[in-house]
């Protein structure tokens, strides 16, 4: 059904507080039960009671309500609005929902409403024995010489059950007869393949067929069957069949081996002359369609050949059937497995992934701080997938290995110095083990972050500076700079004069410094018959956090103009002789002397 989207404010606002809702209460859903049900139940079978299991009273859970969220499959299941039993909607068959898998679970999300919650209902579907073995044919025939040696087999259909695990095929029951044993060779993955084993010799002109029934079992209790007669043509002509000259064949071939290279080359003979002794060689019935793309069997020379590419990592191990056959009027048939071993060569590179990574790290972390997760795969195996990790020693790094194999840390060895380097690329190389050795890399950029770690740096230490008397107040006299080699606002500097609180340093009260050029101004011009010299303090702090500082003494010369007049002074030829006046009379002259 569509939802219907909001259109006025207040349904946006309605719809807004319920999605928020719905996400401060997603987290709170930790409740997950596990029911099972067998398959092929009637509709309304009870599976389970969630509301017993959530703890909550039958008024409450109506007064909620709940429900199940379905995705676009045709639901399973139906949940009862008043009790919160779980009850079967439909009858279903478990190996349309799970195939032959051998465990079906299904997992169902359950919504309660009036706080939001989701519960997670896991239904497991118990397979019950509803399928009995089936053969793909009901007849089989097979054409046996009466010159047929005890011992000889013949290998027959299998029958499939759709069922798994014990209700699948477990077993093949022969009809009562006087010729025949059965042998049933176990093949894995529910799949055993009968075969006829010849106990007594044949005899056409006794009885030129023999019809046996070979019946499946699976594993139910009673159990289920399915049967398949076997119809055997006794033939009179050709009496032995042909005999493989080994009991069995193993073989290696290495993976990735070009087309038209050489695997095997089975060898059986027959006794008998002319067509009956010819020998043809083919692949068994049973052989599939995946090994045949990849093998060729020749049928003359019975050498078998790659016609495919070969994978370790996919396949491993090869069992082929071969089947020895001669031109007799009645064909004997011989079978015989051959077990091609697939050796692994190195042919995969290592695989470096980061799993984790901190783009930036600050510059004063402890040594040992994580800067990356790293993980290394190779899809190789044995030596050839195992690998070594390592990096370039020149850096401030170390790759440690951790507890988990293929897994490393990339950690810093020492302290790190932005001022220094702000960057390292960090080359990660894998290298595995393998006789030719393959290898990867990966470069992970690592970028040091900066801290308030360096106050700024004048220039020069003291600074002096020569200005000439009768400067123009408000003018720039002189300049100071600083120099911070942190970055951002732990490299902005700004400045400030130091001002004497006592007082005592009179010019500094005259002079103003910009905060962010470090250019002083005088607000009243100097006179050199004045004040010659003075000196003061500039302090330029970062805006780091803490913030640094540092000073600097300014030494000021002022230098003289020609500003001032000549004075002529009056000098008395002679004082009187009274020493009163004549002492007056020096004193004057003394005065304009100054």
């Amino acid at each position: 059904m569509e939802q219907r989207r909001p259109k006025t404010r207040s349904e946006w606002i309605k719809w807004i507080t319920f999605m928020m809702t719905l996400f401060s209460f997603w987290s709170s859903s930790a409740a997950q039960f596990r029911y099972s049900v067998f398959e092929e139940v009637k509709e309304g079978t009870a599976v389970g009671n969630i509301t017993k299991d959530l703890g909550l009273d039958k008024s409450t859970m109506k007064q909620r309500g709940i429900r199940i969220v379905y995705g676009t499959t045709e639901p399973l299941f139906r949940v009862n609005q008043n009790d919160g039993v779980l009850y079967v909607d439909r009858k279903f068959d478990r190996e349309e929902i799970c195939d032959r898998s051998k465990v079906c679970v299904l997992d169902l999300k359950t919504v309660l409403q009036n706080p939001l919650e989701i519960h997670h209902v896991a239904v497991e579907i118990l397979d019950v024995n509803d399928h009995a073995p089936v053969f793909a044919h009901n007849e089989s025939t097979l054409d046996i010489s009466e010159s047929a040696l005890p011992g000889s087999r013949f290998q027959l259909q299998e029958a499939r059950d759709a069922d798994s695990g014990l209700f699948s095929v477990q077993q093949y029951k022969l009809s009562q007869n006087g010729h025949f044993r059965l042998e049933v060779k176990d093949r894995g993955e529910d799949r055993k393949t009968p075969s006829l084993v010849l106990e007594k010799p044949l005899d056409r002109e006794s009885a030129r067929s023999h019809v046996l029934l070979l019946t499946a079992l699976d594993g139910g209790k009673p159990p289920k069957s399915g049967n398949m007669t076997i119809v055997v043509n006794v033939s009179d002509v050709n009496d032995n069949p042909p005999v493989f000259s080994q009991e069995s064949y193993t073989v290696s071939i290495k993976e990735n081996s070009p087309v038209g290279t050489t695997v095997i080359q089975v060898s059986a003979t027959d006794l008998d002359e002319g067509s009956n002794g010819e020998v043809m060689y083919s692949f068994g019935n049973h052989v599939d369609a995946r090994l045949r793309e990849r093998f060729s069997l020749n049928p003359v020379t019975g050498v078998i050949v790659v016609t495919g590419v070969l994978d370790f990592e996919e396949c491993s191990k090869y069992e082929v059937d071969v089947q020895a056959s001669d031109n007799g009027a009645a064909t004997l048939k011989t079978d015989k497995t051959v077990v091609i071993n697939v050796v692994d060569v190195n042919d995969n590179e290592p695989n470096i992934e980061v799993t984790s990574f901190s783009h930036a790290i600050p510059e004063d972390s402890k040594p040992g701080t994580t800067v990356a997760l790293i993980s290394v795969k190779d899809a190789d195996s044995g030596l050839n997938g195992k690998v070594m990790c390592y990096i370039n020693q020149d850096l401030p790094f170390l790759l440690t290995p951790s507890l988990q194999n293929n897994v490393y840390s990339l950690v810093t060895k020492t302290i790190l110095d932005r001022e220094k380097e702000a960057r390292y690329n960090v080359r990660i190389i894998a290298k595995d083990a393998g006789e030719k050795s393959l290898s990867s890399e990966k470069i992970i950029p690592v970028l040091v972050s900066d801290i308030n770690d360096n106050k700024p740096e004048f220039h020069k230490y003291p600074y002096i500076f020569y200005i000439t008397e009768n400067n123009t107040p408000g003018e720039k006299i002189l300049s100071v700079s600083a120099l911070d080699n942190d970055e951002g606002s732990n490299a902005l500097v700004s400045y400030l004069i130091l001002r004497n609180k006592e007082g005592t340093n009179i010019p500094t009260s005259f002079l103003n410094v910009n905060s962010e050029t470090g250019d002083i101004a005088a607000l009243k011009s100097f006179d050199f018959e004045t004040l010659k010299t003075f000196l003061f303090q500039v302090v330029a702090t970062d805006s780091g956090t803490p913030s640094l500082s540092s000073n600097v003494t300014v030494n000021v010369f002022i230098l003289d103009q020609n500003d001032n007049a000549p004075v002529i002074l009056a000098i008395p030829l002679f004082c009187p002789r009274r020493s009163s006046r004549r002492n007056n009379c020096w004193k004057h002259w003394k005065g304009f002397r100054s």
